[in-house]
């Protein structure tokens, strides 16, 4: 219910304005939840219902009548408290245009407190009672939830709630006179009492849906900030339903240091999506880029290695480290060394059928280091790269596959005289970025990009068979998933 309706949004985010429905024109990032999901995330919808009932506060039921031999009776049910909650099943289905329709049966709940009474009737008969009560009811909950835009985030309306009631048993304990009292006053408080359950629960249950929306849009915004660095996920429209799935559009501007920059030409189109799995996350490579531009902003894009780690990883491919021209470079000692590494411009990112192609124009610096910590650079390069890059996700890993690259070699610079030719140099300078350059940058950034995703809890998600799939202009992310236990819990920790 709640659940199926507000963590399928997992990226719903703060919204400035809701634009008009035919609007993609700043659409960077789009979420598409589909109604296998929905009825996953429809399994623990229970658990919420219990917290509203739960949760709710129930007024005292005060009331007078007047009765045929009996005169005017007076009664009052104070101290209304619940136990013995149980619910049956839970139903969700999506209606296009319109809502979420969840259909709770067989709520079963007793109410419990105290029952006073008082009446006068002929022949100078006068009755004050003060009796212990439980009421055992049954009942179906119908709540038809809409997304709404309200006050600059999404909103869950829950106002269109209904409880149908099967059964409302009063029992007086303790009580000597006849049956027919118990009858009497079920009679009296039951059209009251029906009133009074369906608005404090119906109330309860926007109240958590509410609730709910700010935790998972928080949670959501969160997953997409690191640092300076944030993603705006604002709503471009609202929230669409149709019969299969629920889909959510936002801007996916970078922003960087409270500084954020857009773009008006989104590509996205409702076909570009399925509905045959359960997740759908669409990204136009535009938000890639800005990605990119950020962490070079924010000077991510450099790698450090001691000599002596650098020469391992020439060694473990193969390359002779006693060879003159590295002698040279390194002027005779790995160990007195370090070789840095980085992006010399932010990189470009673009998507194709053929995979995620990356962009960069790369300093490289090999720094001799003197014994009070100080460094001068023996030797530098810059080369023009662009790789091809297959991405995957397994095991809780991300895997990035280079399927091919071009490598342009642009200057070098030597600070002290080399007896290999240039030419020679340039063909050392492209085999070095091709066996070691290259691997080594793939192979620092999927432990770093893994490390932060599971900083953000991705990992204590059941994620099943993930693709990552390249198109022209955007990246699809689409899997199936399992019930996310975790946020639930976290979430019912908020509210207690």
């Amino acid at each position: 219910m709640l659940l199926a309706a507000l963590l399928s949004l997992a990226l719903l985010g703060t919204t400035e304005a809701c634009k008009g429905r035919s609007s993609f024109s700043q659409t960077g990032i789009v979420c598409r939840i589909t109604r296998p999901a929905i009825l996953v995330l429809n399994q623990e919808t229970t658990k919420l219902i219990q917290k509203a009932f739960q949760r709710a506060t129930y007024p005292d039921i005060k009331g007078e009548r007047v009765i045929l031999f009996l005169g005017k009776v007076n009664y009052g049910l104070y101290n209304i408290q619940i136990s013995n909650l149980s619910i049956s099943s839970s139903q969700a289905e999506l209606k296009k245009d319109k809502s979420i329709n969840i259909a709770i049966q067989n709520v079963s709940v007793i109410f419990k407190g105290t029952l006073q009474y008082e009446y006068k009737g002929g022949w100078l008969l006068a009755v004050h009672q003060s009796v212990d009560f439980e009421i055992g009811t049954s009942l179906d909950l119908q709540i038809n939830t809409q997304l709404a835009c309200d006050g600059g985030r999404v909103q869950a309306d829950t106002s269109d709630c209904f409880l149908s009631f099967h059964k409302l048993h009063l029992n007086l304990h303790g009580e000597k006179q006849p049956g027919w009292i118990e009858q009497l006053f079920t009679d009296f408080i039951s059209f009251t009492l029906k009133l009074i359950l369906k608005g404090q629960v119906c109330k309860e249950i926007s109240v958590l849906a509410n609730i709910m929306a700010t935790f998972v849009q928080d949670k959501a915004a969160n997953f997409l900030t690191d640092g300076d660095i944030s993603v705006d996920i604002s709503l471009t429209r609202p929230p669409v339903i149709k019969d299969s799935y629920l889909e959510s559009h936002h801007k996916g501007f970078l922003t960087y240091k409270n500084q954020s920059s857009g773009f008006q030409d989104s590509s996205y189109t409702p076909n570009m999506l399925g509905d045959s799995r359960m997740l759908y996350f669409w990204f136009s490579e535009k938000v890639l880029s800005s990605l990119a531009k950020a962490a070079f902003l924010d000077k991510r894009l450099m790698l450090t290695l001691t000599g002596n780690e650098f020469k391992a990883l020439l060694e473990n491919k193969g390359l002779d480290t006693t060879q003159d021209i590295l002698q040279e470079i390194f002027q005779g000692s790995f160990r007195d060394s370090q070789v840095v590494v980085r992006s010399l411009v932010a990189p470009v990112i673009t998507c194709k059928p053929e995979g995620t192609i990356v962009k960069s124009s790369v300093g490289v610096e090999i720094q001799l280091l003197h014994p009070d910590q100080a460094s001068t650079v023996a030797f530098s390069f810059e080369e023009d790269v662009v790789t091809v890059i297959q991405a995957s996700y397994e095991e809780k890993k991300l895997i990035l596959d280079l399927s091919d690259f071009q490598i342009q070699h642009k200057s070098s610079r030597s600070f002290s005289t080399l007896s290999t030719s240039q030419e020679s140099i340039q063909d050392f300078l492209k085999t070095l970025t091709i066996m070691v350059g290259i691997p080594v940058i793939i192979s620092w950034l999927e432990p770093a990009l893994t490390t932060l995703l599971n900083s953000k809890g991705l990992d204590l998600f059941d994620i099943i068979n993930p693709e990552i799939i390249t198109k022209e202009g955007y990246l699809v992310l689409q899997m199936d998933f399992g019930f996310p236990q975790h946020l639930l819990e976290d979430f019912l920790q908020t509210i207690i």
